[in-house]
Formats: structure tokens, sequence, C-alpha cells
């Protein structure tokens, strides 16, 4: 594209509306080489003399699309995600999708390829029409195919939402009774301003005693809190419900004698004697106990300004820290020396080296990986020998890796080495190369990924 300073204004309309079609067009290339890639990994692993060593290995067919889509082999589905640059689930559903458009939805999908629609509108058409059978799918395709091109995709998405249920009344009725069955609380990511989002699904009797002590602890809180509005008084007293022990002796110095008990809120509705017998009881034990894993630079620890990022929650300031801190009974544990050299003979991987290798690594190993969750196993990248010398267990010879990624890194074909304290190389099954280490995952030439892999033992080079 030439200087966009030289364009007029309707040069410069015409220019958006063709980077837009562009776009599209790119995003559709991407799902048909997702496609492609899948047909040419459809057939069933375990058929023929080899299956069964297949089967036991875990590289069977799966079908991550709705009925009436063909399968695709687990083991190829890592690598395709490897090429594309992303997480292993992102491609997974994004392969689902396309492989719904042209096997379900294919008059939708002729309107991706033209270019006339948002591809990500399709694809969230092909969620939610993919528990339909195919027989009766269509109605879905039919109607959406209508309105993709010339609607904002709020309304083809509420056309969408209403065919699905048309498309099967009964089977919308079964799933309707099924989620009535599936309460829930759900907790979001941190953001970057370190606060989260719960989501509750309960009995709408228990969510009306929730709503009606979150209501009256906001009451009792209004007053040291002058310069709050109605919703984040709310906010900060449904944030007492994570401390229960304090939440009662809030509850109980703040009960009104006079009132009759048969007029205190649920939420306050003690027997007088029990009441008085609380009062008189320690109520520490009821604190709840964690782990926080908190990381702090150099800066903070000296008092400067500095961000401390915990596990689980993502980055905060200092003054964040204490008030996450606050009121609680705080034992801090013995600072980690990451540059100590751990080995041990045995098989099995100790805790104390568990944590050592996720300080380093901070999480999966594998390219690419979102995970930075502990909860993974811990692999000997090279794998371990019974016969072999002592010391192979060891943080030189260690990576977590996600249950999946463990199992195709050991039976799909991939090749991978530790090549220096949490630096790792790969070699996927067809030659592509990748180097992870603590500024993220890098595409390698393949003979730069070889010669790192293939160094002398204790060796660990460097390219420039």
């Amino acid at each position: 594209m030439g200087d966009l300073g030289e364009l007029d204004a309707l040069g410069l309309l015409a220019a958006a509306g063709g980077a837009v079609r562009r776009r599209r067009l790119a995003e559709v290339e991407d799902l048909r080489v997702l496609s492609a890639w899948a047909a040419l990994h459809s057939s069933d692993p375990t058929e023929g003399p080899e299956g069964r060593a297949a089967r036991r290995l875990g590289d069977v067919l799966v079908h991550p699309g709705g009925e009436g889509t063909p399968g695709v082999q687990d083991f190829c589905l890592g690598e395709i995600a490897l090429a594309r640059g992303v997480g292993v689930v992102a491609s997974t559903n994004a392969l689902a999708d396309v492989l719904d458009l042209e096997h379900r939805l294919p008059r939708t999908w002729a309107v991706c390829l033209s270019g006339g629609c948002e591809v990500w509108v399709a694809r969230r058409v092909a969620k939610l029409s993919r528990h339909l059978p195919a027989a009766v799918v269509g109605v879905v395709d039919a109607a959406v195919a209508r309105v993709i091109a010339t609607e904002a995709a709020g309304r083809v998405l509420e056309v969408a939402e209403a065919k699905v249920i048309e498309a099967d009344p009964d089977l919308h009725d079964q799933r309707v009774e099924a989620e009535r069955r599936r309460r829930y609380v759900g907790l979001s990511r941190c953001d970057e301003l370190g606060l989260r989002t719960l989501i509750a699904r309960l009995e709408s009797g228990d969510a009306a005693a929730i709503d009606a002590t979150v209501h009256r602890v906001a009451e009792i809180l209004a007053p040291t809190h002058p310069d709050a509005g109605p919703d984040e008084l709310r906010a900060e007293a449904f944030a007492w419900l994570a401390r229960p022990a304090e939440l009662l002796t809030l509850l109980l110095e703040h009960t009104d004698p006079e009132l009759p008990l048969e007029d205190l809120p649920r939420a306050v509705a003690f027997p007088a004697d029990l009441l008085d017998a609380l009062r008189e009881v320690d109520l520490s034990p009821l604190r709840p106990r964690a782990v926080l894993h908190v990381h702090l630079t150099q800066g903070a620890l000296d008092g400067r300004a500095g961000v401390a990022r915990v596990e689980g929650l993502g980055p905060h300031t200092l003054t964040q820290l204490t008030g996450l801190l606050a009121r609680t009974d705080l034992r801090v544990q013995p600072v980690k020396d990451l540059s100590h050299r751990v080995r041990h003979t045995a098989y099995e991987h100790p805790e104390s080296l568990r944590d050592q290798v996720h300080l380093v690594t901070g999480g999966d190993y594998w390219p690419y990986a979102t995970s930075t969750s502990r909860q993974v196993d811990l692999d000997h990248v090279t794998p371990y020998d019974r016969h072999g010398p002592p010391g192979q267990t060891g943080n030189h010879n260690a990576g977590p890796l996600g249950r999946r990624h463990h199992r195709w890194k050991t039976h799909a074909g991939y090749r991978a080495r530790q090549c220096g304290d949490g630096r790792y190389v790969w070699l996927s099954p067809h030659g592509l190369g990748y180097l992870v280490d603590h500024r993220g995952t890098h595409a390698i030439p393949r003979e730069q990924a070889e010669m790192i892999h293939d160094a002398p033992p204790g060796v660990d080079i460097y390219p420039a």
C-alpha cells in the first residue's frame, strides 16, 4: 500500500474498506490451512497393525467439531499450533469452528469465503450451534447466511440464538434442565489493575440470602466509607464473606438488642444465648489459610517504587499488596536461592525442586504455552534412564509440562533439551525449531535448533 498521507477523504474511506476485506480473507485463509492440516491427518491411527500401540499412547481420532464433522489425529494438533504461534487450545477451537462451518454451515461459510462478513461472528455461530444434530443445524445455517453480511454482529447472533432453539426445541428444554443442575462459582483472571470478577450460579433462595447479608454488611460499613458509592460498598461488603470470623464479629457487634428475634434478617438470626457465647469465643481459627507466592523486585524490597507479581492474581502495587495481606496472620517462608544447583539420584522430583523449577520457568515450558499454574507435571527434559548415571534428576534437567503436552513430548515425536537455567530447545516432528526462555518462545531455524539440541552433554550453546 502506498503512502496513506497522499490519499484524500474518499481514498482513505476506500482504503479502510479494502483493509477490512483483506483482513477477513486472511482470517479465512488461516482457517482453510487448519482444515487442510486436519484432512491430512484424518485417518484413524488406531486401525492397522500399529493401532493398539497408537491407542495406548493416546494418538486417537478426536472430534473437536460437531456431529457430521471428520475426526483428526490428536498428536497432530500440537505441531500446527506451534506453526501458528498460538496455544493448543486456541488452535483446536479454531479447527472446530472451521470444520463446523465447512461441513455443517456451508452457506454461512460461503459468505466467509467471499470476504462478506466478520469471520469471528461466523465462528461464534458455529460454537452456538455445535450441540445440534447434523440433521437440523441447516435451520441455523440458512437464517444466518441471509443476514450475516448485512446486519450488525449483535443482531446476527440474536438470530442465531433464536434459530438454535427453533431447530430442536426438545433438545433446548433438556439443556435448560441440565444447566439448572450445573451450579458453580467462577473467578476471572486478574486484570491489569489487580481486580477480579466473581460469578456465582446458585439456588435462588441461597442467592437471596447472600444478597441480604451483603446488603446488611454494606449498611454497617456505610458510615466508615462516606465517599463510597452503593456498588463499591456492596463490593467491600462482599469481600467480608471471605473472612467468616470477622464477618460474624461485625454482625454480632451491630445487632440491635431492641429488635425482636423474629424480625432479625436471616443473616443475623441467632438465638440470644448463642450470640452471647459467640462473643466470648476466639474466632481466629476460623480465618482462611492460603499460601501466597509474591515476587518482588529489588526496588520494591528497598522501599522504592516497584511492582509485586502475585501468582494467580497478577501484578500489584505495594499499596495493593499491603491491602491484600492486611488482617492476616502472616508467616514469611525462606527466600530460595535460584542459583543453587540441585541434583537427586531418585526418579521422583522432591517438592523443593519442583518449587525452584517453577520459580525459574514461570510455568509450562511447551512453546507458546499459556499456563503459569503449579499444578502440572515436572518432566525430565532428557528422559530418565534407570540404568544411567546418578544425578539425572535436578534443576539442570527438569521442566513443568501440562499433562497433554507431556504426553505429546513423550510419544508424538518431539525432541527437547534443557540448555541453560529456564532455557529449552524444541524440535517438532517435522523439524520446526523453537527456543523457550525467560523472554518467551522464539522460532529458530532447524539447523540452529539441532545444533543446540545435539551439543555434547554439559555444553549449552547460545548462538549470536
